[in-house]
């Protein structure tokens, strides 16, 4: 029995290694077989997609104009149920002249981030020899997407969200060309509101002046619309909504023009924030909105001077100095709140 068991692994070892060395012999033609199949495979699922979904064929221009008729996303679609409403399709435009720039304004929840993707996927799906979901697609050859969407952090590294937003956006900046296609979504925002947006502005300024690329940037800073009069090349869009009382009814529809406003105690409160909650957050609104209506913001001439926000005329320099002492990091809302009622006193 000792004897017959070890014949039997023997031969099991011998058997394999011929197999192996059959397949060995075989292996260029195995590969072949696969890479076929493979390929094959991947062709049937897309034409499948392609059929069973209204996706069409795109095609290329020479020109460098990237227009899209009716670009829905290719994975929002499918997952869009009764509760959640048909996806809403949109319209995109760009060209390397007098559309270079979109900037994009609009409420959270309206559809920003998810215009944003489905540019860049359309833009994917079409270079990689699929149809796209739309309705027509003519797009350029792009040598690379460059996105900075969504917001994290490395800890393990000791980087804030904002230093990787910052981190990703410069080598946007230092390496994108003017055949790339970039989607930005919120540059900014992870720190003091006039920081961010003044980052943002140069951002959009040194697209536009240096690096000529087609570029899709969505902001909450409204300020950013006034890049469409001072940049030629500069266009705003919005993404919809409509007002029923108290209530906000998300279109997602995005048109040409600037939103008026954020709507984001609107969302709030439809994320279940306690009511009392949400009513002391319009109240401060208010107070802040009143606030800023006795303080002229002046923007800076593109190239004639350092970009810069000018809250104080110089003669009342006492003031502005007061505001560049503040610490930020340690002041608490109510102290901000408590500073800016004196501040309305004193130039009132």
């Amino acid at each position: 029995m000792l004897s017959a068991e070890e014949k039997i692994l023997e031969l099991e070892k011998q058997i394999f290694g011929e197999i192996r060395q059959a397949a060995a012999a075989e292996a260029k033609r195995i590969r072949a077989t696969a890479s076929a199949i493979a390929e094959l495979d991947v062709t049937c699922a897309l034409a499948q997609l392609a059929a069973e979904n209204r996706y069409t064929r795109p095609t290329f221009s020479d020109t460098g104009e990237m227009s899209i008729a009716a670009g829905r996303h290719p994975v929002i679609e499918m997952l869009a149920d009764e509760e959640a409403g048909r996806f809403i399709p949109n319209d995109l435009f760009l060209n390397d002249s007098d559309n270079l720039i979109a900037v994009i304004t609009g409420p959270n929840m309206g559809g920003k981030s998810t215009y944003l993707r489905q540019a860049a996927l359309i833009a994917i799906l079409a270079q990689m020899g699929s149809f796209v979901p739309a309705d027509s697609a003519m797009l350029p050859l792009i040598d690379r997407i460059f996105t900075r969407i969504g917001a994290s952090d490395n800890l393990a590294r000791g980087r804030s969200t904002f230093m990787v937003e910052m981190t990703e956006t410069a080598v946007i900046l230092n390496t994108a060309t003017p055949r790339s296609f970039i989607v930005l979504d919120e540059i900014g925002r992870g720190t003091a509101t006039y920081d961010g947006l003044a980052l943002a502005w140069a951002v959009v300024e040194h697209i536009h002046q240096f690096t000529r690329a087609k570029t899709l940037f969505a902001t909450h800073y409204h300020e950013l619309t006034e890049l469409a009069e001072r940049l030629e090349g500069v266009r705003n869009l919005r993404v919809t909504v409509k007002e029923a009382g108290d209530r906000i009814i998300f279109l997602r529809r995005v048109e040409p023009g600037k939103a008026d406003r954020s709507y984001g105690i609107e969302v709030a409160r439809l994320a279940g924030l306690p009511i009392s909650v949400i009513e002391r957050a319009r109240a401060v609104l208010k107070y802040h909105e009143r606030s800023e209506s006795a303080v002229t913001e002046e923007l800076a001439p593109v190239h004639e001077q350092p970009l810069q926000i000018r809250l104080f005329e110089p003669s009342t320099s006492e003031l502005a100095e007061k505001i560049r002492e503040l610490n930020l990091d340690e002041m608490r809302p109510i102290d901000a709140l408590h500073f800016l009622h004196d501040l309305q006193k004193a130039v009132s």
